[in-house]
């Protein structure tokens, strides 16, 4: 009997501890935390279109005819 009270009073002790931790951290990720602030970023300068050149673009892939 006495270990089983032992055990009541350290899980007791255990489960207080647990509960103080998560009452001082809150909730994890933006979940009960204010939203954060959209980063606003300057427009760049309007370049002229007619003389860059379009990005590169991955590998091309054909299909290989079976032989």
């Amino acid at each position: 009997m006495a270990s089983e009270s032992v055990g009541g009073i350290l899980g007791a002790i255990v489960a207080a501890v647990v509960l103080a931790v998560a009452v001082v951290f809150g909730p994890i990720g933006q979940y009960g935390k204010p939203p954060k602030p959209a980063k606003v970023e300057p427009a760049p300068a309007a370049a002229p279109a007619a003389s860059a050149a379009p990005a590169p673009r991955g590998p091309i892939i054909r299909e290989v005819p079976n032989q």
